[in-house]
């Protein structure tokens, strides 16, 4: 069973005020949600529904076709490895298997204790030193499975 997530409705509320008039209002409504918030409530959805005067499908469509959005709160440390070719020609496969299985989790999950969530990224734009990733928006280059241990033991250890 999930647990419910407190969020600031007042704060939503706001920014999809401050938002819905904008042309193509709905990405940057959820933008300034996930900024705000740390992911997107479904109990926001409904509410940018009804402002947007569009379905509740048609939101949560938006939400769950682009990877960036959360539908969760993320961990303490969000660790963004590299899924696009350059960085799998040069190791990121192996780097996201690694990943996984140190931090007990998949892509779009957080680790058991909390500390860390896994996201795949496509693309940091560091291709010719790759695998890469991110770690707390933190960008990382050349990362093989010991500098990745190290690189979680020092947020571990923080």
């Amino acid at each position: 069973m999930k647990r419910q997530q407190v969020f600031d409705v007042a704060a939503v509320r706001g920014i999809i005020a401050e938002r819905k008039d904008m042309a193509g209002a709905m990405l940057p409504i959820l933008h300034g949600i996930q900024d705000k918030v740390g992911y997107i409530p479904a109990d926001a959805v409904p509410m940018i529904a009804s402002e947007l005067n569009v379905s509740r499908a048609e939101v949560h469509g938006v939400i769950s076709f682009y990877h960036f959005f959360r539908q969760e709160p993320a961990g303490r440390h969000v660790v963004q490895v590299c899924r696009a070719e350059a960085c799998q020609a040069r190791g990121s496969e192996a780097l996201a298997e690694h990943a996984q299985n140190v931090l007990g989790c998949g892509f779009h999950e957080t680790s058991a204790d909390g500390q860390f969530t896994l996201e795949p990224v496509y693309c940091l734009g560091q291709c010719a030193i790759g695998p890469n990733l991110t770690l707390d928006d933190e960008l990382h280059a050349r990362v093989d499975a010991d500098k990745f241990k190290r690189l979680i033991q020092a947020k571990r250890e923080a």
